[in-house]
């Protein structure tokens, strides 16, 4: 089985629309603990994908990831730039060799993974949007092939979210915070858990 181009640019799509509508909540949670610009950097950089989603679309998979990847780290600004271009540059490279989606999708999702924790030189556990996506490749693992896949990486992407509340932030702007950084939901982490949720609503609608 192998992912269809037509299915490819609906979850591009609703992704990007999801996080520009996701701006709002973004912004007041970064307002929290961060810089307060989370919402409006990923906004334009999901602005600036959909406004090239033709083009994207018209590629091999593999490089319409990398040109997304590259399009987040030219638009998006701050911190999250680089470690959301990061993520799908890396994932883009691995489905490059030889990799296919769906049924590669764990490998090329733990790509992404590593290229974040590598990038950020950040780990689980310490407040950032790895709190989500290290959760969510760990279900993709172990849920490959199950029927209710789908519903058990969003279920994991959403209380992995919850979880980031209780944790002292000690990467990035939060962590100058210390203890003040706990009770506040990580902006990152949320924004991961907005693009996992729709690519899961997306595909849901394609069964």
């Amino acid at each position: 089985m192998s992912l269809q181009p037509e299915t490819f640019k609906t979850l591009v799509k609703v992704a990007a629309e999801r996080v520009i509508a996701s701006a709002p909540e973004l912004t007041s949670l970064d307002q929290a603990i961060g810089d307060g610009d989370h919402g409006t950097n990923m906004k334009r950089g999901f602005e600036a994908v959909l406004n090239k989603l033709d083009a994207i679309s018209s590629l091999p998979f593999d490089e319409a990831l990398k040109t997304i990847g590259k399009t987040l780290v030219m638009t998006v600004g701050g911190a999250s730039g680089p470690l959301y271009g990061s993520f799908f540059l890396a994932a883009g490279e691995a489905l490059s060799h030889s990799r296919q989606l769906p049924d590669d999708l764990a490998e090329i999702f733990g790509s992404g993974v590593t290229a974040v924790s590598a990038r950020g030189r950040s780990q689980a556990g310490e407040k950032t949007m790895l709190d989500v996506l290290i959760p969510v490749l760990e279900t993709l693992k172990a849920g490959a092939g199950q029927p209710n896949l789908i519903e058990r990486v969003r279920s994991t992407a959403v209380e992995a979210v919850e979880r980031t509340a209780p944790m002292q932030a000690t990467k990035g702007r939060a962590s100058f915070l210390g203890t003040r950084s706990v009770g506040h939901v990580d902006p990152g982490a949320r924004s991961s858990c907005v693009l996992v949720q729709a690519v899961c609503a997306s595909l849901e609608g394609r069964q």
